[in-house]
């Protein structure tokens, strides 16, 4: 783990982690809270490692101190939930000799706890294959070899406000006049959007397309954010120009078609909407390390479906639409609402209320 101001929560993720590790390894890169003292109640592996604006040079010092057969690497708003404890403790007896494990990362969730975005992440790495971290900011693990797609999940709870940090490290290598690679322009286009700068964001995104060489998981998440900032600007025509490039990397996933559907609906073209959000409920969505936003492929279009029925005055239709998505969301407060609505002004209810 690398860690600065973390006494909050590095105690919470020690906690789940303690009895399935050999062996914990921190690296503080400046804290000034107890971190450090948080993480000797349980390691006497704390290290200290002078802060460069380098995410990637901080992890390859954690993982130069690791000395066990694999490496598992965590930050500190992570935690693994029993469930997950016990899966791991499962794999580490039965995984054969494999260079990376892959875990599923959950990083959101409705109300009610259920996860709504995750993506996979390679978590368990052989330590003498000696993957290296490449990038000063949103680094990654470069890998190969054999690998284990586990069932462990780890699960990310963000406890700290979010900073500019990250946009000010790309800021000064912008003014050093850097040359980004097409990852690079991927992530300075998102710390843009998230602070706000969305006809810069815009340009990135654009800049990062068009070289042709990014990752397809990023390509497509950047059209979707390419068109979230032209709409942030009033610039429709460009937003949609944005929603159809991902047409052009893949099958239209639930996301994307969900994104289209939004556009007409904007447009008050409802029966082409309804054509989109009818995809994204029938499309099943891939097998990908790539983020996934489940919400798009379950209530969701549903909830947009019944909306459009209702302006096109198919009343009967809407409301199956809702009582759809409230099989998969059945606290949510809009739907629940639909229901009474449906029942109050057409006299329509669900099969079982209908005696």
């Amino acid at each position: 783990m690398i860690v600065r101001q973390e006494e909050d929560t590095l105690g919470r993720l020690l906690e789940s982690v303690k009895d399935i590790v050999d062996e914990i390894n921190i690296v503080d890169t400046g804290s000034t809270d107890k971190t450090k003292e948080v993480a000797r109640q349980y390691t006497d592996r704390v290290f200290d490692f002078k802060w460069i604006d380098d995410f990637s040079a901080a992890r390859n010092y954690s993982f130069s101190k690791a000395t066990k057969q694999y490496v598992l690497w965590l930050d500190a708003d992570d935690v693994l939930t029993e469930q997950d404890i016990e899966r791991f403790k499962h794999l580490k007896q039965t995984m054969p000799i494999v260079d990376r494990v892959t875990m599923t990362y959950n990083l959101g969730f409705d109300a009610e706890g259920r996860v709504t975005t995750s993506l996979r992440r390679n978590r368990l790495v052989r330590r003498e294959c000696n993957f290296q971290w490449i990038g000063a900011v949103h680094e990654y693990l470069a890998v190969g070899g054999t690998f284990l797609d586990s069932d462990v999940c780890i699960t990310h709870h963000k406890e700290k406000v979010y900073t500019d940090r990250n946009l000010q490290i790309y800021r000064k290598r912008q003014k050093a006049g850097e040359k980004f690679s097409t990852r690079d322009l991927y992530y300075f286009a998102n710390e843009l959007r998230d602070h706000g700068f969305h006809e810069e964001a815009a340009s990135y995104y654009e800049k990062m397309l068009d070289t042709g060489e990014g990752w397809i998981e990023d390509n497509i998440q950047a059209c979707l954010k390419l068109a979230g900032c032209y709409s942030k600007i009033g610039n429709e025509r460009k937003r949609f120009e944005a929603l159809t490039r991902a047409l052009s990397y893949e099958i239209p996933r639930p996301e994307v078609s969900c994104a289209i559907g939004e556009y007409f609906f904007g447009e008050k073209r409802y029966s082409i909407a309804i054509f989109w959000y009818q995809q994204a409920t029938e499309i099943t969505p891939p097998s990908t390390m790539g983020i996934t936003n489940r919400n798009a492929a379950t209530w969701y279009p549903h909830l947009q479906l019944c909306l459009c029925y209702d302006r096109l005055g198919d009343y009967r239709k809407a409301f199956e639409h809702n009582e759809q998505a409230l099989r998969f969301n059945p606290t949510h407060q809009s739907m629940l609402y639909n229901r009474n609505y449906f029942r109050d002004t057409h006299q329509l209810v669900p099969e079982e209320s209908a005696d």
